[in-house]
């Protein structure tokens, strides 16, 4: 028999194993649950709450211990060890992570990401919510800018990187902003990608105009939710254009322009699918969710990956923490 139908017949036999591993774990998830419904349906007296309470929850529950406690308990416990998990270090991998050079400079660069991209797209979409509003056909433009939302980051990044291609001069060039600046007068413009460190604020601007789109419908809600009673007071105290905006718009949906800006904030410390396709690290634009995949995943080190992996949850925590607050406090209000 041919190497290449060997080749075949195993590989689709593996598949088939799989699929039927894959099968049959979620028709036995889902017969528990059937058991488990029909239980709570016969069951009755004072049985009847709490049996109703484990139905609605259990699954809910067992699916994110599954899913997210033993997965964070398990990295939190490889980040003490070394590479192959079977020498225990202390603290030696965050001590690593946190005083080499290499890891600094990552750090750095995740830091201006965090800095950078969640104002930029927060306060863009604030100015397309304004502007929007007071033209006709709104849904359609509307439409148009949110769309980007729904092309993932990497697809995002396929198109941007498009955008950023750059030839030798003595080719056509067919990136869009090589084509545009040439035709500006800038004879021969740089790789946009290998110029560091325009490269890394380029790279921003993908996640800034994916994420343009979320800030905008939140905040043109947000907006137009504001009391009519209060603005028109406002106009006949004589606040009008910018100074409506400062005094009355922006304390009126402060709490969404808050929650808006840490939840970009959360999506930009996981960057990982722009780096990972545009520039895989490289040429200055590594960051820390593309470090721990590399350090884990390339370089075959899992004490140092989970390390970072916890310093990124350690990050994102308070934002999410904070984020919880500021939303408990709207409802208050409202």
């Amino acid at each position: 028999m041919p190497t290449d139908l060997v080749l075949a017949n195993s590989a689709w036999t593996d598949a088939t194993i799989k699929f039927g591993n894959s099968a049959g774990a979620v028709a036995g998830f889902v017969g528990i649950l059937l058991v488990i419904f029909f239980a709570a349906g016969r069951a009755g007296g004072r049985f009847t709450r709490p049996l109703a309470i484990t139905v609605m929850l259990g699954p809910a529950v067992l699916l994110l211990g599954i899913g997210l406690v033993v997965p964070l308990v398990r990295t939190v416990y490889l980040s003490f060890y070394n590479d192959d998990s079977t020498r225990f270090l202390g603290g030696a991998n965050f001590g690593w992570a946190l005083t080499t050079s290499h890891i600094q400079e990552v750090l750095l660069t995740t830091l201006l990401w965090l800095l950078i991209a969640p104002l930029a797209a927060t306060g863009l979409g604030l100015l397309l919510a304004l502007l929007v509003d007071r033209m006709r056909g709104q849904a359609v433009y509307k439409s148009l800018i949110f769309m980007p939302m729904a092309v993932s980051l990497v697809g995002a990044s396929i198109i941007w990187k498009f955008v950023y291609e750059a030839r030798d001069p003595s080719q056509p060039q067919v990136g869009l902003l090589s084509r545009v600046v040439i035709a500006l007068g800038w004879e021969h413009p740089p790789n946009w990608i290998l110029s560091q460190p325009l490269n890394t604020f380029l790279l921003m601007v993908v996640m800034v105009w994916v994420q343009t789109g979320f800030a905008m419908v939140v905040l043109s809600a947000a907006i137009k939710a504001i009391p009519d009673e209060i603005t028109e007071a406002a106009r006949l105290d004589g606040a009008t254009g910018i100074r409506l905006f400062r005094s009355v718009t922006v304390p009126m949906i402060r709490t969404t322009i808050v929650v808006v800006l840490t939840t970009v904030m959360i999506t930009t410390l996981k960057a990982f699918d722009i780096i990972r396709t545009m520039t895989g690290g490289n040429f200055g634009t590594q960051v820390l969710a593309n470090e721990m995949y590399s350090q884990s995943f390339e370089q075959y080190n899992t004490g140092r990956g989970s390390a970072l992996a916890v310093i990124l949850f350690l990050a994102v925590l308070p934002l999410v923490a904070y984020n919880i607050i500021q939303l408990r406090k709207e409802r208050t209000v409202r």
